[in-house]
């Protein structure tokens, strides 16, 4: 198996994006990895945008529940587009991903001032026969939501994530579509969010959705793409609650 700082490199020096009509975007992240104190982390690095430069964006998530979201775009060009209305506070930051070792890696905020959070990756058994499965897919199963439902499924039946949402309407209103193509669970993480430790890693009481998105309650690093239905400001939802 190929190790994910190689194919997540690959995604930085060969960015491309699949085809369609949608809002596209591929690259590399974090699903969602919960903390035992109540805090959530989130990554995307999406190195190709079908709406603008490619981007880097970190999710947070306060243990009284209120979201930050961070990217290095502007708030409409990323992440926020899509999650804005559910979000306390969305900021234009500095935000570096530095690979430390095949299977680790470190991301940083402010330079580490807001944020600074290491995590390793594991490819146990189960994470194996699924991502072996997902290079045999055919093409067009990617794009079948009762396919990727039968992929939640599975995932919360083998990895403990519980609800995974790889289809669904995000909270601007537009419908989405994800696909994980290859995927890692997280086995150790270590995180600080203005100066403070955040942590062991674990489940929480009550999973966390953002809309269809379900923040998998076991950390899951995948390699993957994304599709969004197109905006229609007469139906969809607009605001990014940005911030300076």
């Amino acid at each position: 198996m190929v190790e994910p700082r190689n194919m997540a490199e690959a995604t930085v020096s060969h960015p491309s994006l699949p085809p369609g009509r949608e809002e596209r975007f591929s690259g590399y992240g974090v699903m969602g990895l919960p903390f035992r104190s109540g805090h959530v982390l989130g990554l995307r690095r999406f190195t190709a945008s079908s709406i603008g430069s490619g981007y880097s964006s970190v999710w947070h998530r306060a243990p009284d529940g209120a979201w930050t979201f961070y990217q290095d775009v502007r708030p409409d060009h990323a992440c926020s587009r899509y999650f804005g209305p559910l979000l306390r506070r969305s900021l234009e930051r500095a935000i570096e991903i530095r690979w430390t070792g095949p299977r680790s890696l470190r991301v940083f905020v402010d330079e580490g001032r807001t944020l600074d959070w290491e995590a390793t990756l594991a490819a146990p058994a189960a994470i194996r026969a699924m991502n072996a499965l997902a290079r045999a897919m055919p093409e067009a199963w990617w794009h079948e939501r009762a396919v990727l439902r039968a992929m939640g499924l599975a995932a919360r039946g083998l990895l403990g994530t519980g609800r995974l949402g790889l289809t669904g309407v995000a909270p601007s209103g537009q419908a989405f579509v994800a696909n994980p193509l290859a995927a890692w669970t997280i086995s150790s993480s270590h995180a600080r969010v203005d100066g403070v430790d955040v942590g062991k890693p674990g489940p929480l009481p009550v999973q966390e959705h953002l809309g269809d998105f379900w923040i998998p309650q076991r950390g899951l690093f995948v390699i993957g793409r994304a599709y969004f239905e197109p905006r229609d400001p007469a139906r969809h939802r607009c605001e990014t609650h940005a911030e300076a």
